[in-house]
């Protein structure tokens, strides 16, 4: 975890990486429930005995489960403490160049690409690269938006 002692510290690493997550193993369980939560029950999610036969020899998480997975992973890698709150304000660009298996383990590698004063805050885009364990291709790859406001 870096701990940024205020919003002009973090906008100094503009263009450089902040840092690595922890691995993330996705489950069984945390694949249904946001089956579950999004009422996407598409068998390559959700049914083990279907997906042993289907393309990716076993279920996949979603594509956006890994997307939403980003606030908790980036929570791991940097923290502001002048901070009052940090808010999703949206995204530029989105990728799933592979698919995260049952039990595959993702984390983020997270740079800071810009960072922009505006009259609510300070907005921040990060580039995310959802690295795949023992996969050349990641999982995801997001630009976010995000606003800091102190």
């Amino acid at each position: 975890m870096r701990l940024f002692e205020d919003a002009a510290e973090l906008a100094s690493m503009t263009g450089q990486e902040i840092g690595v997550s922890s691995w993330h193993t996705v489950d069984q369980t945390q694949i249904q429930a946001f089956a579950d939560a999004t009422l996407d029950q598409q068998w390559i999610h959700t049914d083990p005995e279907q997906a042993l036969a289907g393309p990716f020899g076993a279920t996949v998480a979603h594509g956006y489960l890994s997307l939403s997975m980003l606030p908790y992973l980036a929570s791991q890698v940097y923290r502001v403490r002048g901070a009052a709150m940090i808010i999703n304000y949206g995204l530029n660009r989105v990728r799933f160049p592979a698919p995260a298996r049952v039990n595959s383990r993702i984390r983020d590698r997270l740079t800071l690409d810009s960072v922009t004063d505006t009259a609510n805050g300070r907005q921040l885009q990060f580039h995310h690269l959802i690295e795949l364990e023992g996969s050349e291709k990641p999982a995801c790859i997001a630009e976010t938006v995000s606003l800091l406001r102190s």
